[in-house]
């Protein structure tokens, strides 16, 4: 597959093979869902226009219509197998992109965030900039332009890889600035930023093979007693569902799966 996979449009859970025919694993406690994504694509930077023609002066974008509220975050796990690979508990702290600067250190990981959208994730390189995936193209611009009015955070201990040495991690972000379309190797800006960080093959499009057993469990915790687990062949499968999640919100989210706890998927 590699980087020949085009966009197409995204599968509902209606149109996709569950792991039981009833969508619940009789070994756990929580319902279960098998989710695949062959040949989907994940845009999540569609809504960010203005990323494509930095102004030459400061400039933000008014996120005060709708300010993101990190109560309306969801927690969630994911595991590949029995090990635990990602865990969000809690919400972190925001910062604004100008008290990031102040924060980051070359290879880092950030997170920028705003109501309705798709988290946009970026690779710290020093001096100021970012390198991220933005629009089919991984450019190299300042923090405070890629932020647009968003606020945002460090997220280097979400996934519970071990990461390379900071200088590979920027090279690894540097190398492929310029990259588009079909030489692009990532489906968002997560995935590329998680690669140049951990370096592992997950990440890339094609980089596990779909076949057999779902290996890994999207465990979503909307309370201290009610979970759901969803299953899948590839961790670019699973952060797809995340990030679908992050945009529409855990109040969504919640109601979507609670209409479905009588429907055999």
């Amino acid at each position: 597959m590699g980087n020949q996979v085009e966009k197409l449009t995204h599968l509902n859970y209606a149109e996709v093979p569950t792991s039981d025919p009833n969508g619940f694993d009789p070994d756990d406690d929580g319902p279960r869902i098998g989710v695949s994504y062959i040949f989907s694509n994940d845009n999540d930077d569609d809504q960010d226009d203005n990323l494509d023609h930095f102004p030459t002066q400061n400039h933000s974008v008014n996120h005060e219509e709708k300010p993101y509220d990190p109560q309306d975050e969801l927690e969630c796990t994911i595991y590949y197998r029995e090990q635990c690979v990602y865990e969000r508990s809690g919400s972190a702290a925001l910062h604004t992109a100008e008290s990031l600067l102040n924060k980051c250190r070359p290879g880092d990981l950030l997170e920028f965030l705003a109501t309705g959208q798709y988290p946009h994730w970026a690779v710290y390189v020093g001096d100021f900039q970012v390198v991220h995936l933005h629009r089919a193209e991984i450019k190299n611009n300042f923090l405070t332009d890629v932020s647009q009015g968003k606020k945002g955070r460090i997220v280097n201990g979400l996934y519970r890889y071990r990461a390379l040495p900071p200088e590979v991690i920027v090279r690894n972000a540097l190398d492929h600035v310029g990259c588009r379309d079909r030489e692009l190797y990532w489906r968002n800006s997560e995935c590329f930023a998680a690669w140049c960080r951990f370096g592992k093959r997950e990440f890339k499009i094609g980089g596990e093979i779909r076949i057999g057993k779902q290996p890994y469990r999207l465990k979503l915790l909307f309370s201290e007693k009610k979970n759901h687990v969803l299953e899948f062949q590839s961790l670019e499968d699973v952060i797809m569902e995340k990030r679908r999640n992050d945009q529409i919100g855990k109040d969504a989210v919640t109601l979507f799966f609670g209409k479905q706890k009588d429907v055999c998927i």
